[in-house]
């Protein structure tokens, strides 16, 4: 091959590793809005509310399997709203807490406390922006970040169960930050014993 060959190689190899996007690391991530939810115990990725991308590029193989093989989760139909669980939000593109959201999760200890019969499941959502490999494994992330806040402050980790629904359920549908804003959030459902 030629100088030039060589070159031109090299610059389109060059400009193909710069150009790929990267996606996040990602243990487990939740299947389609009507699969089973996923379990979670702790963090895999970056510490707790780092905000950052992890280097590696794996994709999940097995969507539905719950990362806990001790105890079968109910299935999310099967968990319910209760006013007196609010939605956390997230900045573009983060999992980290923000403190106005960490009085939010503080008020849902407080509840999850007084009615310790039951069960917890945290959905983590995402506005439209990014592929729907990603926003699942950042909303993972995110009810990840919320079930670590809850389990800090003296939720049993065993009532809790995370699940991604990714982009997949906006609240919102217009294609501005407020609508997006609204649609990065944690989204709480309880369902007795």
């Amino acid at each position: 091959m030629n100088n030039k060959g060589l070159v031109l190689a090299i610059l389109l190899l060059t400009g193909l590793a710069l150009g790929c996007a990267r996606k996040p690391a990602t243990t487990s991530s939740a299947p389609a809005p009507s699969g089973a939810a996923t379990t979670s115990r702790a963090m895999n990725a970056a510490p707790a509310g780092s905000g950052t991308r992890p280097a590696s590029a794996t994709t999940p193989t097995n969507p539905g399997r719950s990362t806990s093989a001790a105890t079968a989760r109910p299935a999310p139909s099967e968990f319910l709203p209760v006013a007196e669980l609010r939605d956390v939000h997230f900045d573009f593109d983060k999992y980290a807490i923000r403190p106005d959201d960490a009085a939010i999760l503080d008020k849902n200890a407080g509840w999850l406390k007084a009615h310790a019969n039951d069960l917890l499941l945290i959905e983590g959502h995402c506005d439209e922006r990014g592929t729907a490999e990603y926003n699942l494994a950042l909303g993972e992330r995110r009810a990840k970040s919320a079930m670590n806040y809850l389990v800090s402050n003296g939720i049993e980790a065993g009532r809790i169960t995370t699940i991604s629904y990714g982009k997949e359920r906006p609240v919102c549908s217009e294609h501005a930050e407020a609508c997006w804003s609204k649609n990065r959030n944690d989204t709480f459902l309880t369902k007795e014993k």
